[in-house]
């Protein structure tokens, strides 16, 4: 096989008629082979004949599109951190197609046998897709409706999917899975990690899977298990890219979960797979007291090391990859406190943040973090810069503590609904920092939330002892499923209320994928290894009535400029109007008080003023909107509401009530000044625009 010089840029295999590869690789390393496998399973290997700094590279002419590849590795180990060996068959990093998955055996941990009948392959890929003049949604934050799903586990049961595009990247293109989500009124969907994961050792011998996918080994390739023929990496990436052009034209941006933080190399007896075998000590963080032991903010074993310029360069290429080539809309970051920790603490002004706020490319799209990590110090909620959004964790803490009855929460609830302004209104950051959130795919579903208060995670294989213990939830005094009707309808109406709280709460909601179904995981509240009818949407039994009212809900929000604001609620009088762009009223219609704040009520109600809204639209006109009061009642029993009195009128439209499930978009029952709430729930009154 020929091969000539080639170039050290780009990193990874291009191909402009002659084929070029390049990898980086750290000191110590004395040579680096290619290994191509040949027609009928054969591997021939050729040198890599150049080195321009830590870069090997060259090209070869004989080597054609589609062609499976890998790395063997030839070293000097100068210490234990180094762990060069040819036995072992490498991922290239910046692969852009993976082909195959990881087969468990003796070979990935015995460092004498070959790994190369038991690992995936890189393939050289040169793709054609027609993207047909996509063009991104470019939803604006304060439009924003985030859906979180897993790819596979949202259509793998759909019933109007073809058989063969199930839990694929096309099945969720499908046109009937593209129209629920706008019936939803989602502009965002959110995939849990779709770069190419494996298995750890750990579950694969338990004879489980990592469902969930958080152990990624490839960042540029997208996971080849979601292509409509598993395995095969060419098809996957076609179809990925298939999946985002036909949710463009739904109007749905795709945000990727991206796991940047470890890999899954593991800890120090973990498979070397990729990058362990390329540069040990340059791509992970290691104990500067025992080099051979890894440093662990993630509780996965490894900490990807991004205070290495290369390994910055490999994060950076990836996420502008994914925009440009990918056609993505945005990330959301996990355990994005483990990125920006310099020495040791979480550093706001660490290299990582700079190149994200310089990027021409990155900086332009949807950021957000899981602001924490399980080091310490790495929680970091209202600390990342303002070019970010994050997922908050104190909302999801304050409204399940809230409606299950915690007491002294009203006053927490309080800014929670306004858009956390104690956590983000720094820096000129808006009420879209704030990611609300009640569930996520770790937890509860919402279901579960308001059935039990104990987890069941014994299917996990960990007696139990894995996934939170504080779970903040309220089983409505029946644990787990009953037949009792007045439990089934208090947990309905809890649903209700949680997913009203969120609709109606300033900065950007996130819907767990399969809540406005009555999706349950039989009370598991970590259900990553489970890649069955646990985890799996089931679309054959839905929850109609609850589908009907989160309809219905969000094109309510999305009917009310009031309940999206792009600035920070200030409760004094605004610009526009005058008047308070919001107030706090007591259930007998009198103002808020700080005693009142402070004395335990569970019952308050607030007024959105739709004259007072600041903000302008995209082209300088003025934004109105109906003035709404949310009356919010937290206590067991019926409470009667006065309306304050104000320039609103005395008519009221009731267009929300929780208790009974009802949602009103226009005009509906009329009611006066005083009106009931029932106990445990939401009533939202509309009142028209003055003049």
């Amino acid at each position: 096989m020929r091969v000539w010089p080639g170039r050290p840029a780009p990193l990874g295999v291009s191909f402009d008629d002659v084929l070029n590869v390049a990898v980086f690789a750290g000191g110590g390393v004395e040579a680096i082979e290619v290994c191509f496998e040949l027609e009928g399973g054969a591997e021939e290997s050729v040198l890599l004949p150049e080195r321009s700094g830590g870069v090997w590279h060259g090209a070869f002419p004989d080597v054609t599109p589609g062609t499976r590849y890998g790395f063997r590795v030839h070293g000097t180990r100068r210490s234990v951190a180094d762990v060069w060996n040819p036995a072992k068959l490498l991922l290239d990093p910046y692969a852009r197609a993976i082909d195959g998955g990881l087969r468990h055996g003796p070979a990935l941990g015995d460092n004498e046998l070959d790994s190369a009948p038991f690992v995936p392959r890189s393939v050289v890929h040169v793709d054609e897709f027609d993207w047909a003049g996509d063009v991104p949604p470019a939803t604006p934050w304060r439009d924003t409706l985030i859906y979180e799903l897993h790819v596979r586990g949202t259509t793998i049961g759909h019933p109007e999917v073809p058989p063969p595009h199930r839990g694929s990247y096309l099945g969720l293109a499908h046109p009937a899975v593209v129209e629920h989500l706008r019936g939803l009124g989602v502009s965002a969907v959110e995939l849990m990690p779709i770069h190419q994961f494996v298995t750890e050792p750990r579950l694969a011998a338990a004879g489980l899977t990592n469902y969930w996918g958080y152990n990624s080994i490839g960042y540029f390739a997208p996971h080849n298990g979601y292509a409509s023929r598993p395995g095969d990496g060419r098809l996957a990436v076609s179809e990925f890219k298939t999946m985002v052009r036909e949710l463009h034209r739904g109007g749905i941006e795709v945000i990727l979960d991206v796991v940047y933080n470890h890999t899954a190399e593991g800890g120090a007896t973990g498979p070397i797979l990729s990058f362990r075998g390329l540069d040990n000590s340059g791509y992970y963080r290691l104990d500067p007291a025992d080099p051979s032991c890894y440093v662990d903010y993630t509780g996965c074993g490894n900490s990807l090391n991004a205070r290495h310029p290369n390994v910055l360069q490999l994060i950076m290429d990836s996420l502008r990859y994914w925009v440009t080539e990918m056609h993505v809309d945005g990330f959301r970051f996990d355990l994005a406190a483990a990125l920006a920790r310099e020495l040791h603490d979480v550093d706001r002004l660490s290299a990582f943040f700079d190149l994200i706020q310089q990027d021409p490319v990155v900086s332009r799209v949807k950021l957000i973090a899981e602001p924490w990590d399980v080091g310490e110090g790495g929680y970091q909620v209202g600390n990342f810069p303002p070019l970010w959004s994050e997922w908050n964790a104190r909302y999801r803490d304050t409204v399940r503590d809230f409606w299950r009855g915690v007491p002294g929460t009203l006053a927490d609830l309080a800014q929670r609904l306004c858009g956390s302004s104690d956590l983000y209104d720094l820096e000129g950051r808006n009420p879209h920092a704030s990611i609300n959130f009640v569930t996520a795919h770790d937890g509860f579903t919402l279901a579960d939330l308001v059935t039990y208060e104990q987890k069941r995670n014994e299917a996990n294989g960990e007696y139990n002892l894995d996934g939170s213990d504080d779970n903040r939830s309220w089983n409505c005094g029946v644990e787990g499923p009953t037949q009792d009707p007045a439990v089934n309808e208090l947990r309905a109406r809890q649903r209700r209320n949680l997913i009203t709280t969120l609709l109606l709460s300033q900065g950007v909601p996130m819907m767990l994928g399969g809540d406005e179904l009555g999706r349950t995981q039989q009370g598991m509240n970590n259900a990553y290894t489970q890649d069955n009818e646990v985890s799996w949407i089931d679309w054959d039994h839905v929850d109609h009535d609850m589908l009907r009212f989160c309809r219905e809900l969000s094109e309510f929000r999305s009917a009310h400029p009031a309940l999206r604001r792009s600035r920070f609620l200030r409760g004094r009088p605004s610009a526009a109007s005058g008047r308070d762009d919001a107030s706090w009223f007591a259930p007998d219609g009198s103002p808020m008080d700080p005693h009142r704040w402070r004395d335990g009520t569970r019952c308050v109600a607030l007024v959105l003023d739709g004259d007072a809204i600041e903000e302008v639209g995209p082209r300088g006109e003025r934004i109105v909107d109906d003035t709404l009061l949310v009356a919010i009642n937290g206590t067991p029993d019926p409470v009667t509401f006065v309306a304050p009195e104000g320039p609103w009128g005395q008519r009221w439209v009731r267009s929300v009530d929780t208790a009974t499930g009802s949602v009103v978009v226009g005009d509906g029952e009329h009611v006066d000044r005083c009106f009931e709430v029932a106990g445990r729930s939401i009533v939202v009154l509309v009142a028209a625009r003055v003049g």
